[in-house]
């Protein structure tokens, strides 16, 4: 049986061409800054001081990803990413985790203004605290990566409020449930509120793992080693100076960062969608 198209109005069919045409030029918009990075990493030269709009097939050439794992510390620079990322991401949710549920199940003394008190104290900029850290670092000789897991391993307030409301969703005759069969508060967190806690805790581990990638103020200031680095740091390495930049080096170590990040987003995005909408309703 033949299914009956609605023929569109005039009127109709214009708008459907006009939110086209739109949607194509911001898809377009958003996509040539990606096509100009991945471009100028097969250039040679300074890609971006070329006047096209275009890459010369002529300078095409995979120097810069040569240069950029024999040359640089672009692969020491990308494990220590990896590894703190890993490390301070897990450290993040477990403590995020066990505050949440603090919050959000049991009851103790200051727990209605707690988290509002936590919240009020972590609005001040990082940068207030910086000095403060950096010296306690510098006296205790922990400069290295190890003090900036130790500086990067606690829960934000903003964190522990997105999981509470995450774990108010989940009902609490299932807590009640569990402690009739005889389990304990903890038997309920381990065997309740976790498993069901994970499409939140996956989008928290990647917030905290990306922010490692991105971090430049703190590594900055306690990161001196070059083999220490992470990869904002590494990244910014590529600019000598005001007038002189690597652009083709740092375009290619552009890319292949793009990789990890890109592949652990797919990986987990339904994770990370499950638990962003479930977050944002409390049922």
């Amino acid at each position: 049986m033949a299914r009956h198209r609605t023929k569109l109005r005039p009127y109709e069919r214009a708008r459907l061409w006009t939110s086209r045409i739109i949607i194509w030029v911001v898809i377009l918009l958003v996509m040539f800054p990606l096509f100009s990075v991945v471009a100028s990493s097969f250039q040679k030269g300074d890609a971006f001081a070329v006047k096209r709009m275009l890459p010369d097939p002529r300078l095409f050439t995979f120097d810069n990803y040569r240069a950029l794992f024999t040359e640089s510390r672009y692969p020491i620079w990308l494990k220590n990413s990896l590894l703190i990322g890993t490390t301070v991401g897990i450290l993040q949710v477990a403590v995020t985790l066990t505050a949440s549920y603090a919050f959000s199940r049991l009851k103790f003394w200051g727990r209605k203004n707690g988290i509002r008190t936590l919240m009020i104290l972590q609005m001040m900029p990082s940068m207030v605290s910086l000095a403060a850290i950096q010296f306690v670092l510098f006296k205790l000789n922990l400069a290295n990566l190890f003090g900036f897991l130790l500086s990067s391993m606690g829960a934000s307030a903003w964190s522990i409020w997105l999981l509470k409301g995450f774990i108010d969703s989940i009902p609490r005759d299932l807590d009640e449930a569990a402690k009739v069969d005889g389990c304990n508060d903890w038997q309920v967190f381990r065997l309740i509120i976790v498993p069901l806690s994970v499409p939140m805790l996956a989008v928290l581990f990647l917030f905290s793992f990306m922010g490692v990638f991105s971090e430049f103020v703190m590594s900055s200031a306690l990161l001196k080693n070059p083999d220490h680095w992470l990869m904002a740091q590494g990244l910014r390495s590529f600019s000598a100076n005001a007038y002189s930049t690597a652009w083709g080096k740092l375009s290619a170590a552009v890319v292949v960062t793009a990789f990890p990040l890109a592949g652990i987003w797919m990986l987990a995005q339904n994770l990370v969608q499950s638990g962003l909408t479930r977050g944002a309703v409390k049922g």
